[in-house]
């Protein structure tokens, strides 16, 4: 008798051991993902998956210049890390005491440093500035995918459990 209530207790420990093991496999971080959520309700409109040294592009119309503005980023680690900037024309908000190059019609700026390293890039999505977000290569209309809310942008860690999810 007491054999099997020894047995059961061993079983029991076991069973256990084992629950906990899993339910820590399950959270602990297997990916980086690239997170867009409203910024006032934390509704996930996009998520998708990204490496250190993934591009993350911003594209849309200057809104007093209306022309094409393109920020881009690369994912360092929990970081968006500015790399370069893309502008047709001189306006507000866009660099004007820097060294730009030319190129196909476009004004280039390509930091020798990293311009800004953020944890969350705040976006207004607007539907006359058209605001895209291309993540490496592909695009997504993000006035459609919010329908034109504030958004923040960041990398975040997934588990498997949200993956699954």
């Amino acid at each position: 008798m007491r054999r099997v209530f020894r047995s059961n207790i061993f079983a029991a420990y076991l069973v256990a051991a084992v629950l906990v093991l899993v339910a820590v496999a399950a959270t602990v971080p297997i990916e980086a993902v690239l997170v867009v959520e409203d910024a006032e309700t934390g509704e996930r409109y996009l998520t998708e998956p990204v490496s250190d040294g993934s591009t993350v592009g911003l594209e849309y119309m200057h809104s007093v210049e209306k022309s094409r503005v393109y920020d881009e980023y690369r994912v360092d680690d929990q970081t968006l890390v500015n790399t370069r900037m893309e502008f047709e024309s001189y306006g507000w908000g866009l660099p004007a005491r820097v060294n730009v190059t030319t190129v196909d019609g476009m004004l280039v700026y390509e930091p020798s440093e990293p311009i800004t390293e953020i944890q969350r890039l705040s976006v207004s999505p607007g539907r006359t500035a058209g605001h895209t977000l291309i993540v490496d290569g592909r695009r997504y209309d993000l006035v459609a995918a919010t329908n034109a809310s504030d958004v923040h942008i960041r990398i975040k860690q997934r588990s498997l459990i949200e993956r699954i999810l």
